[in-house]
């Protein structure tokens, strides 16, 4: 029995991979530019290195997001593209009538979930899954879908609900410093790595305004705070307290400047998430008062005493 693939008849296992090697060869040679192509399902033959040359021409030419089908492929660029995310962008793809006509961006997703609640009579639960390898970007892209839509649920028409949306904004802002700080921790592929799962729930009122939000953390990786790799380090607040805190902090925490501490390794690195008063201004954002604070780094340093122990593994206090 014959069968036909891309127009060949095959009669054999050998004829489809020869058939199948000259259309590869048909493709990565032919006319088509392939940092042209903004959607994988064009791709053809489908095949892993058609694919990922696909991908790697539209990187090459600082293009990051192709579609595949109603899946987005976004790509981490790894150096600064200040026009990739601006708020600009945002209004362009939230005022375009068909924003999927666009370029690929993580805005055609958010603008396509947040018209499919406003098309719908009886409102329906929109999700966006964001997965993807340690040092993919996921936290990066879902910090900018929150900020899609805290700009595009905001009623400009309407002074209060316009402040109530940037309120909410920054709230939600905020707690990446924080989630990150307690959360997040250099790893060998990636400085600022997540090492919990989020779910983060933005909340809708039937005018389709943003009038609240709700972040679920799991499985946090705790054996972290007692075991990290090679080359790798403990969570960045550990970090953030040693290299940040006052002069009085170091006495009230018993912190003396300049000391080594055995399960907090490579300290020496420099990272730009080592910043503790971005944490701590976040967290007075979050209505945590610097009392409260303060109470909370006693309670990490008390539950936890080996993390602050000496290189003799003596405690500190």
């Amino acid at each position: 029995m014959l069968q036909q693939v891309n127009g060949h008849n095959l009669g054999s296992d050998g004829q489809a991979r020869e058939y199948l090697r000259e259309d590869l060869q048909e493709f990565l040679d032919g006319e088509v530019l392939l940092y042209q192509l903004d959607d994988l399902t064009r791709v053809n033959p489908v095949t892993l290195e058609t694919v990922l040359r696909c991908l790697q021409a539209r990187y090459m030419a600082d293009r990051f997001c192709t579609n595949a089908g109603c899946t987005l492929v976004a790509l981490n660029p790894f150096k600064p593209i200040p026009q990739l995310y601006s708020p600009e962008l945002m209004r362009e793809y939230h005022a375009a009538p068909q924003p999927q006509k666009l370029k690929p961006h993580v805005f055609t997703v958010g603008e396509q979930t947040y018209r499919n609640v406003k098309s719908l009579i009886e409102p329906v639960n929109q999700s966006i899954v964001v997965s993807g390898e340690s040092g993919a970007g996921k936290t990066w892209t879902s910090r900018c879908l929150m900020k899609f839509y805290a700009v595009v649920a905001a009623s400009p028409a309407s002074w209060e609900t316009h402040k109530i949306a940037e309120r909410i904004e920054q709230r939600i802002l905020n707690s990446n410093p924080v989630m990150e700080a307690f959360g997040n921790a250099c790893t060998l592929r990636n400085n600022n790595s997540s090492r919990f799962g989020k779910f983060i729930q933005l909340q809708l009122n039937r005018a389709q305004q943003m009038t609240g939000a709700a972040v679920q953390t799991y499985l946090l990786e705790k054996t972290r705070v007692a075991c990290q790799a090679s080359s790798e380090r403990n969570f960045h607040i550990f970090y953030q307290i040693c290299k940040g805190a006052s002069e009085d902090e170091r006495l009230q925490w018993h912190l003396p400047e300049g000391a080594a501490f055995s399960w907090l390794p490579n300290p020496e690195r420099s990272l730009e998430e080592d910043c503790f008063e971005v944490t701590r201004e976040a967290m007075l954002h979050l209505g945590i008062d610097t009392p409260t604070q303060n109470n909370i780094f006693k309670v990490r340093r008390k539950a936890a005493p080996f993390v602050f122990g000496r290189d003799d593994g003596q405690p500190l206090s």
